[in-house]
């Protein structure tokens, strides 16, 4: 049955009981394909199906009780790729129209990082001029990962006569949780108008990580600047804010009609692919959407991206839209393409919004009485602001990470080169990379830095007795090692009194930490487990129970297989594919991540290269799993500690250098 609004007796409180009646049965769907005969009217209406119910409506606004019964009711949202934006899917929609997105190729960029707002102050600088007081600028390093270069980032402006600044220009960086940003702050007293740095009278520098000023309370550094043999330097404050337009998300929908038959035997099989275009012109692409099968005028599922996806926080810049139609052997048709922006998007809340699909290839040839290739339309465009990881992370959640050690025989002699497990004296062995190259970034958020590090499947002496669970440093009281360097002191030592032996149980360490995060449920602490390994898990229905029962905790857990073994259960426990289970129960929600060392080691040589792409696979899924978490336990950010109070304005010196680079 079909329900037109412009020739039968119609309400809204109607359609909603009807489809409230159907969604009893069935769950609400928006349907991926229609009939042939579905077309847009020419006052731009557009078919839906809502539980087996065709609709046809001439113009929005909806009323909303109706737009949450089409994109909030029983949505689950699953990421396709690394780096998509969440697509809906609606439960009871039949997939038997509709090709899965890993039928199509594979896609894969990462969705920008947040950006984070670096505002300096200073207190107590030398004092370099003899009739006045000095003349402060600070001059901002990043260094590079593969060749540890220090680049001149950006520099704020003079402030003239003064040893206790609040510099009022801002540092803006691209934020990573996953990578070590290290950063070098210069002070200098001005003395002239030159540039050149060396012309001027140094005051001091001091160094740390983004994720060390982000990681502290509040978002508030305070370190003592160096650099000057014998001098007290005075102290640096730095303050991190995340821009308030990086936390926007929306939820958008598209339909087509007419679009161009591309399929000898049927019609066409479209699916979009969204780019963002950069600052030098070119574009990178940032979402696909799922191909809806046979059909020119597809209605596909409402997706959620971040606004940071879309355009790189620049409600301006220019968003094209590929229309593709899908081939099973990869070679895609290209049917047209359109271009919008994330502004004029956001402007089509209250009404559709057209875009014309067109071909360059066809649009060219003049002899062709050429149109376009069809219309893409705007169905909704929902924008959320949500609550972000460095929210948390500002209002006081701590990050205790927790490091497990295989310790089987199956590691080799420790004495011996081919042991995984060897101590050369020019270069750190897979586990030691493996640790220091996570643990010296999740390290900036934890206050103490005081970290449980445990060992598994070794004999402990004095009795031999084979052990799944024992601290690294002895003491089995307190397994906790000071910072990284202490962690790595206590796994050298494990390595010259333990015996390797086996064999290889997960379980026990996993609950070690989960009896930990099960007493901390009120988000105020988050638990991270890095488990090193080399082979195949013995205890593998255990280990999955564990798992399934600290899904519900604060904790995730990171795998990393070093060596050459294959890794299958490893690569099971990542519950990628498929939601890991045990005794019929599934996990709440995907806390393990699962790497091999050896995908990540540079072929040159450079353990830093390597370090650093191992470290940025493993964590980039935390501040998601760290979300997810607080989201269904509806814990909200603690508050915030009292603002920093700078000291009263001072005069800026008119010497205004270079402005701040942004990246």
């Amino acid at each position: 049955m079909c329900v037109c609004v412009s020739s039968l007796p119609f309400t809204w409180s109607s359609l909603l009981r009807s489809t409230e009646a159907h969604t009893d049965a069935t769950p609400a769907r928006i349907s991926p394909s229609l009939s042939g005969a579905s077309r847009f009217h020419k006052q731009t209406a557009c078919w839906f199906h809502v539980a087996r119910l065709p609709v046809y409506f001439l113009s929005p606004p909806f009323p909303p009780s109706f737009t949450s019964l089409l994109f909030s009711r029983n949505l689950s949202c699953r990421r396709y790729g690394a780096g998509f934006g969440a697509s809906c899917d609606l439960p009871g929609s039949s997939s038997m129209n509709m090709a899965c997105i890993g039928d199509a190729d594979p896609f894969t960029a990462a969705i920008p990082a947040t950006k984070v707002e670096l505002t300096v102050s200073c207190r107590n600088l030398l004092d370099r001029d003899t009739f006045s007081k000095s003349d402060p600028i600070c001059v901002l390093y990043t260094q590079g990962i593969a060749n540890r270069e220090w680049r001149e980032f950006g520099r704020t402006e003079v402030i003239d006569n003064t040893l206790n600044p609040d510099f009022v220009r801002k540092f803006i960086l691209d934020y990573f949780f996953e990578e070590r940003q290290n950063l070098r702050f210069d002070l200098y007293d001005l003395d002239s108008k030159s540039d050149n740095l060396s012309k001027h009278d140094f005051l001091g520098q001091a160094f740390c990580t983004l994720g060390e000023i982000v990681g502290s309370l509040g978002s508030r550094l305070e370190k003592p600047l160096i650099g000057i043999p014998g001098k007290k330097c005075g102290t640096i404050i730095v303050r991190a804010e995340e821009l308030s337009n990086c936390r926007e998300s929306v939820m958008l929908q598209f339909c087509g009609n007419k679009l161009d038959k591309k399929d000898f035997f049927g019609k066409s099989d479209p699916f979009l692919v969204f780019y963002r275009s950069n600052e030098d012109g070119s574009y990178t692409i940032c979402h696909k959407t799922e191909v809806v099968k046979n059909t020119l005028d597809p209605v596909w599922q409402a997706f959620k991206i971040p606004v940071r996806a879309l355009c790189n926080g620049d409600y301006d810049r220019s968003i094209k839209v590929e229309v593709y139609d899908w081939d099973r052997d990869g070679g895609h048709d290209f049917i047209g393409e359109f271009s919008t922006s994330y502004r004029e998007m956001s402007r089509s809340q209250s009404q559709f919004h057209i875009y014309e699909v067109l071909n360059p290839k066809k649009k060219g040839k003049k002899k062709k009485k050429y149109l376009n290739s069809g219309t893409v339309t705007l169905l909704s465009c929902l924008v959320d602001t949500e609550l972000s990881f460095l929210d948390y992370i500002r209002g006081g959640t701590q990050i205790n990470f927790t490091v497990a050690i295989d310790f089987t025989a199956s590691n080799g002699n420790p004495s011996q080169p081919t042991s995984l497990h060897y101590m050369s004296p020019y270069q750190l062995n897979d586990y030691a990379m493996a640790l220091r190259a996570v643990g010296e970034i999740i390290q900036d958020y934890d206050s103490d830095k005081m970290f449980p590090a445990l060992g598994f499947g070794a004999k402990l002496p004095p009795d031999g007795r084979v052990s799944h669970e024992f601290a690294l440093n002895g003491n089995p009281q307190n397994p906790y090692c000071s910072g990284i360097e202490g962690v790595m002191e206590a796994y050298y030592q494990s390595l010259k009194s333990v015996r390797l032996y086996g064999p290889t149980h997960f379980s026990p360490v996993i609950n070690h930490v989960a009896r930990y995060a099960s007493a901390v449920m009120d988000g105020s602490q988050y638990f991270i487990l890095l488990i090193i390994s080399d082979g195949v898990i013995t205890d593998m229905a255990q280990t999955k129970e564990s798992i399934v029962n600290a899904a519900s905790l604060p904790m995730s857990i990171i795998i990393v297989g070093v060596g050459p073994a294959e890794f299958d259960e490893m690569i099971e426990l990542d519950g990628d594919e498929e939601r890991i289970s045990s005794q019929g129960r599934y996990a709440e929600r995907d806390i393990v991540q699962f790497v091999p060392f050896r995908d990540y080691i540079d072929r040159r040589g450079n353990h830093i290269l390597s370090m650093a792409r191992l470290a940025k696979e493993v964590l980039a899924e935390i501040p998601d799993q760290f979300l997810s978490y607080m989201r269904t336990r509806g814990i909200k950010p603690g508050p915030l500690p009292p603002p920093y109070t700078p000291c009263p304005p001072q005069a800026i010196h008119p010497l205004l250098t270079r402005r701040v680079s942004r990246i």
